[in-house]
């Protein structure tokens, strides 16, 4: 009798280790993203979907947000354990320095993946043709705390300008856009994936111009804010643009809580590569390993590192 009581005991410790081991496993995640007419959320949205069905055991739900500075603070708080972020933001956290120079170092958050090129885009009505005409004008320089309002800084400070020249409003980029068609503002920064549904949108029933970061001021910038890349965006990718302009770029980039285990993650990076083709959005065309770590100085989180030293990226 005692043995069988044993056994039975024994049993359920057994099924109660291996229930309490699949369930440390399973991962309900939250990801912020951005506005919802920018490209966080549309591209998110997608990755989130891949994540849920192609990662055994993970949900990711998604939600809107203020972007990359605010997405830094929703990981710390809890609120989030995946976003998406500009790889100068997730630097600025990390190390407490320009954006987060007042709130301090935010070190709650590593690394997964770099994905695409955040493309730096001035957009100005009709009579608008430079950055130097800005001067003087209402412009929407993205969300107040945004990497959006902080790249409109570093861009005006290139052409040697700063806010004091101009009126500044703080504006989404559904809200720019809209603002700008109703001639409240005169011209608006957005940092994001292009083509982006906002100026898409815009351009189909607006005449407007994209504004060129001539070599000159991307160089200069550049050496100031080495994080910074030159862009073109191609004739074409909206409406009346025909020719190709140039810009400047900096990388949308994964960034996932330190408190989501080593396993999940490295889950997520290789599917992320693996089934890009599930993604069914332009930016996924851009998921390259090598370009996902190039660049990046912030720590990788474990398991993103172990997947990109498994494929070689890393050593």
């Amino acid at each position: 009798m005692k043995k069988k009581i044993l056994s039975v005991v024994t049993l359920l410790l057994l099924m109660t280790m291996i229930l309490g081991a699949c369930g440390s496993e399973a991962a309900d995640l939250k990801m912020a993203t951005g506005g919802t007419t920018g490209t966080y959320y549309a591209f998110g949205g997608l990755a989130a979907q891949m994540f849920t069905e192609k990662v055994e055991n993970v949900n990711v739900t998604i939600h809107s947000s203020g972007a990359s500075k605010t997405n830094i603070f929703e990981i710390a708080d809890g609120d989030a354990d995946i976003a998406l972020v500009q790889n100068d933001v997730a630097y600025y956290a990390y190390n407490g320095t320009d954006l987060f120079a007042e709130d301090g170092a935010e070190k709650d958050f590593s690394v997964m993946a770099a994905a695409y090129a955040e493309v730096c885009q001035v957009i100005g009505k009709g009579d608008i043709t430079s950055i130097e005409d800005l001067k003087g004008k209402k412009v929407s320089v993205g969300d107040a705390g945004s990497g959006t309002e902080f790249n409109a800084r570093q861009i005006l400070e290139a052409y040697g300008m700063t806010f004091e020249d101009i009126t500044p409003f703080n504006l989404s980029f559904g809200d720019s856009a809209e603002a700008l068609k109703d001639a409240k503002i005169d011209a608006f920064f957005c940092v994001a994936g292009a083509p982006t549904t906002a100026i898409v949108d815009l351009c189909t029933t607006q005449d407007v111009n994209l504004l060129e970061v001539d070599d000159a001021h991307a160089a200069a910038l550049m050496e100031s804010y080495p994080f910074y890349t030159q862009y073109t965006v191609p004739g074409g990718s909206y409406m009346g643009i025909d020719s190709d302009v140039k810009t400047v770029a900096v990388k949308a980039t994964f960034v996932v809580s330190n408190k989501v285990s080593e396993d999940v993650v490295y889950a997520m990076t290789k599917a992320l590569f693996e089934n890009k083709d599930s993604i069914v959005h332009d930016k996924a065309k851009e998921l390259d390993p090598a370009y996902a770590v190039a660049g990046i100085s912030v720590p990788f989180h474990p398991g993103a590192e172990k997947y990109f030293k498994e494929i070689g990226v890393l050593s």
